[in-house]
């Protein structure tokens, strides 16, 4: 909306010299002029938007207005201009639908996901309990099947879909016909990579190390520099340091708009990739951090991507040729265990490419693992959250902490693949599961599957919550401890086993709906095989003499785990989003559905729903019942070997600051067995005290990035 304001002091060649107490007031006046300019453009900004509001409901009051008109000129989404004028909502927007938030895919309709799963946005926080409860564990009440009165909902979330009742809920529960896993039959070809530090324009291509001028660093000034050097071509350039994507992101309100308009930018002699052969990934991935750009020459005879190496690790400030070498080494322990591995563009690409090879061609599943229908993925989407992230915030907790310490979960997910739902799901309803014994209810509950509840937390209740509640906003959770609240939810098998038998008082839980699963093992030779890499790179790291070997395999390391932990979040299958461009003369061509994320003189940029790809390899059952287990192991996990319990449920009320996916973080040490294990609690950082309790995810970061530099610094004393 505003071009951009050239900064009022520009970094000379003196730039390292001490400031002296001339130089510090003259930044300060400096700093005093940007805060001035600030404060008039958002004055300026606050008012066009208002002038901008206006003339969409100015726009409304036209009988023939269409949101989807409106939306583009005004460079926002269609949800957006109801929200102002509610009067053009469309028909097939009504109030109780559900929710179908997508992730940001590839654009095209050939694309496939590319593994990024944002975590759940942060929950709000209620007020804190200080009594001390006992630890005994109590016996796992009876369930209760669901009464007949109207569900209490204290607070007002958006509401969660349900299965609908009789014949036409039960045709949900029919897998997608003609769409199964199945082991491939075709080998994957290796692409030609190169390993790229677009700061110091370093490039590596097997063993040969050049150097480059990156001109301004554009994509066009990439290709350019790599094959000139490169005359044979090459098919995959990794960016190891630089982000070339965020060098003018100064002029854009979002990354997500610098990263769209360097993808776009002219690339001459290239145009946007449009797929080909069996891995038909097309059109640019517009992600803030780990974007991708794929493109072809005019002529189609060479196609090539620039990606992150973010996506596999973080290489924080590794030289290529170290990446080069992680990836070498990754390479090579996996196939000892796959003879036909090969690393794909993604770690989620490989990951998913492994465990088709696994699919077993005799037994049971030869014939491979039927995918669920559109209707009950499109529910799994709607109600099976990922990681938990919530930050526990004063009154919860006291204003000033004694210390923060982190606990994070070795390899997570890893301790959660040896149980997953296989086949055709049932239904089991209120009245049936009521039908049940306890003992037969309690093994449903323990099994694979997924379940809509009542849950009403204890009045005596001093902890923090158990099970996920939908929150305001998509794809929001909130955790509910507030004695007595009553709420209604989806959750899976581990957190319902939690709630019933944790440590300290069960809670009550209604069975309002359920789809149960055979218990099966499709992901447990998979996960086995990773595991057994992961360890055996892991030891490398530290037995290796040669400091460079010894970090990149590491890395490798770390390379696995984003193997697995992006193969199950693919398996998830969001609903697609795409991405396209449409010159500025050209507005009325934005499809009707599409949602502006940016724009300048000359573009464009917008991305559209298009729904759930026939995809093969869709198992949201799986990504959901290990989700589930994960933050069920949070709470409340068992050591046999050790005979003892680890998890927030195991600490005193009060201590627990905040929950991160796979990551605990206490105001008190805890003495929790660790041996190297996938899931096991290891201690990542301590920070004394006293210090303020974060009461934003920003300062949480920040106090946690201080306690791990803190406890390096203390073990290397």
């Amino acid at each position: 909306m505003f071009p951009p304001t050239p900064p009022l002091v520009e970094p000379g060649p003196d730039k390292e010299r001490p400031m002296d107490a001339q130089s510090y007031s003259t930044a300060l006046t400096d700093l005093r002029t940007v805060r001035d300019q600030i404060k008039k453009t958002r004055a300026v900004l606050a008012k066009q938007e208002a002038d901008r509001d206006k003339l969409i409901v100015q726009l409304a009051s036209y009988e023939k207005a269409k949101a989807e008109r409106i939306a583009p000129a005004a460079g926002l989404g269609v949800a957006d201009v109801v929200a102002l004028a509610p009067a053009l909502a469309p028909d097939s927007l009504a109030a109780h639908d559900a929710p179908q938030p997508p992730v940001t895919e590839p654009s095209t309709a050939q694309a496939t996901p590319e593994a990024a799963l944002p975590p759940p946005q942060q929950a709000a926080a209620t007020p804190a309990m200080t009594t001390t409860a006992a630890r005994s564990t109590p016996p796992a009440p009876p369930v209760e099947p669901a009464a007949p009165q109207a569900p209490t909902t204290p607070q007002a979330p958006r509401e969660l879909p349900s299965i609908p009742a009789g014949s036409s809920g039960d045709a949900w529960l029919a897998p997608t016909p003609g769409l199964a896993s199945t082991r491939p039959n075709f080998t994957q070809q290796a692409r030609s990579t190169v390993f790229l530090d677009t700061t110091t324009g370093v490039l590596v291509h097997r063993n040969q190390t050049h150097h480059l001028d990156l001109a301004a660093r554009s994509a066009a000034d990439i290709l350019t520099a790599v094959f000139h050097t490169i005359p044979e071509g090459v098919e995959r350039i990794y960016i190891t340091a630089g982000d070339p994507w965020h060098q003018s992101a100064d002029r854009y309100p979002y990354l997500r708009d610098a990263v769209a308009a360097w993808l776009n930018a002219p690339t001459p002699g290239w145009r946007t990739d449009t797929g080909r052969g069996r891995d038909r990934m097309a059109g640019h991935f517009v992600h803030a951090r780990n974007p991708v750009g794929r493109y072809q020459r005019e002529n189609g005879e060479e196609h090539v991507e620039i990606r992150s190496v973010g996506e596999w690790f973080d290489a924080d400030g590794d030289d290529p040729a170290t990446v080069r070498d992680a990836f070498v080494l990754l390479w090579q322990a996996l196939r000892r265990h796959w003879s036909d591995a090969v690393l794909m563009g993604s770690p989620s690409q490989t990951g998913r490419d492994l465990w088709t090879r696994t699919i077993p061609t005799r037994g049971q599943h030869a014939d491979g693992f039927p995918v669920l229908s559109e209707e009950l993925r499109g529910l799994l989407h709607a109600t099976a959250g990922q990681g938990r992230n919530e930050l526990i915030t004063p009154p919860r907790v006291a204003e000033q902490l004694p210390q923060l310490v982190e606990y994070d979960r070795t390899f997570a997910y890893a301790k959660h693949t040896w149980k997953s739902p296989v086949g055709a799901p049932r239904r089991i309803t209120a009245a049936t599961f009521a039908s049940w014994a306890q003992k037969e209810q309690m093994r449903a509950l323990y099994g694979c599957g997924h379940w809509q509840v009542r849950v009403t937390v204890p009045d005596t209740w001093d902890h923090v919550g158990l099970l996920p509640a939908p929150a305001p906003g998509d794809r929001a959770w909130r955790y509910p401890s507030q004695p007595g609240t009553t709420f209604t939810t989806w959750a899976g098998g581990p957190e319902i086993h939690t709630a019933l038998a944790n440590p300290l008082q069960p809670w009550k839980v209604e069975i309002l709906d359920g789809i149960l699963w055979e218990d099966g093992k499709p992901l447990d030779d998979w996960a086995k095989k990773l595991k057994e890499t992961w360890s055996n790179l892991s030891a490398q790291a530290h037995f290796q003499g040669d400091p460079q070997q010894a970090r990149a395999a590491h890395l490798a390391s770390r390379a696995v785990r984003s193997i697995l932990l992006y193969g199950i979040g693919s398996f998830a299958q969001r609903p697609r989003m795409v991405t396209g461009t449409t010159p500025r003369t050209m507005e009325r061509d934005v499809p009707p559905d599409a949602e502006i994320i940016g724009f300048d003189d000359e573009l464009i940029t917008w991305q559209k729903p298009t729904g759930f790809a026939r995809d093969p390899n869709a198992h949201p059952e799986w990504a959901a019942a290990i989700w589930s287990g994960a933050r069920a192991a949070l709470l409340s996990q068992r050591h046999r070997d050790d005979d003892t319990y680890a998890g927030a449920l195991h600490t005193t009320p009060g201590s627990v600051i905040a929950f991160r996916t796979d990551a605990l973080y206490l105001t008190e040490p805890q003495n929790w067995p660790h041996h190297h294990q996938p899931g096991d609690y290891l201690l990542k950082g301590q920070l004394a005290g006293p210090l303020p309790a974060p009461t934003t995810e920003e300062e949480l970061l920040t106090v946690r990035n201080a306690g791990r530099a803190a406890l390096t610094t203390a073990r290397e004393a």
